[in-house]
């Protein structure tokens, strides 16, 4: 049987306050948000600093098995800090400007494309330029329907750098993505929806509790072979088929080995010899023995707390 997580454990003496990223815990689940209403989450040194602190600590964190990315207030983040991060950066030699922005290209898309727990991008308003790679950078993406996307990067005298160009065409086909590169016209929630942008849009009423319907979802499935499925999702896109089907077989048997659930055999009893379930339209038990017999100790609603 896994080991139950404790996922109502009482903030730590040693655990760090943050100013610039807001954390919050709730069944499971980490809220992080950027916190910068001010400036509408605008990401600057300090920002990208502790959102790469707060991710690697949650990394390790058992109160933490889903992490979804919004902002505070009424933005999800209007990109880059124009002041802070480019002029303010650019009077300083290149070593030092690499190394105050480092932060930013880690936890923007090296860390959160590799992050083992399942993130969600929770997009609530404004989304414009750098904000675009954390955005595609998390595994599942929902937004609010009046949400402003833009790439106004053409409006400004740059490109979209940063790797933004990068995860706009990972995520949207190129006709798409080069006409608002090329235009730097806003659009919503709703056409981020039907580009492939975001999973889908839904009125912002129904934002965060939506986004707490899918959470609670990858709550329940089997956190090793979630964890090896996205990231093979990933992998095999600049693969070939050949190369693809090896490295799946390699990664379905290293999923085998690491799971102290064992959720392959005890899927292939409940349907086979139990004929307890129907894989193509419920879960497994999990455990093995009774419904969802790991988790059979974690109170029903658990409450709050805050890093």
């Amino acid at each position: 049987m896994a080991r139950t997580k404790n996922r109502n454990q009482a903030k730590p003496e040693d655990a760090p306050s943050y100013e610039k990223v807001r954390v919050e815990f709730d069944e499971g689940i980490a809220w992080v948000a950027m916190n910068r209403p001010d400036k509408r989450n605008a990401m600057n040194p300090a920002l990208n600093d502790e959102m790469l602190k707060v991710l690697d600590r949650l990394e390790v964190d058992d109160a933490c098995g889903v992490v979804v990315l919004t902002g505070v207030g009424d933005s999800f983040s209007a990109g880059m800090d124009l002041k802070e991060f480019f002029r303010d950066l650019d009077r300083l030699p290149y070593t030092q400007q690499v190394h105050k922005r480092r932060s930013a290209w880690q936890w923007q898309w090296r860390q959160l494309m590799a992050y083992p727990k399942p993130t969600i991008a929770m997009v609530n308003g404004w989304c414009f330029g750098g904000a675009f790679t954390p955005l595609v950078a998390c595994d599942l993406a929902i937004a609010a329907e009046d949400a402003v996307f833009g790439l106004s990067e053409i409006n400004w005298g740059i490109i979209p750098g940063g790797n933004v160009t990068r995860s706009v065409v990972a995520a949207m086909n190129l006709r798409d993505a080069m006409y608002y590169v090329m235009t730097g016209e806003t659009f919503d929630g709703r056409k981020a929806a039907a580009m492939g942008l975001v999973n889908e849009a839904v009125p912002k009423k129904r934002l965060r509790p939506r986004t707490r319907q899918l959470a609670k979802v990858l709550l329940g499935k089997n956190p090793t072979v979630l964890r090896t499925a996205k990231i093979a999702v990933r992998a095999v896109q600049g693969m070939s088929w050949e190369l693809s089907d090896d490295y799946l077989m390699a990664k379905g048997h290293q999923a085998r080995y690491l799971d102290p659930e064992q959720g392959r055999t005890h899927g292939l009893e409940q349907f086979l010899d139990e004929k307890s379930f129907k894989p193509g339209l419920a879960p497994m038990r999990r455990g093995g023995k009774g419904a969802n017999a790991d988790l059979e100790h974690v109170p029903k609603r658990l409450g709050r707390r805050k890093m």
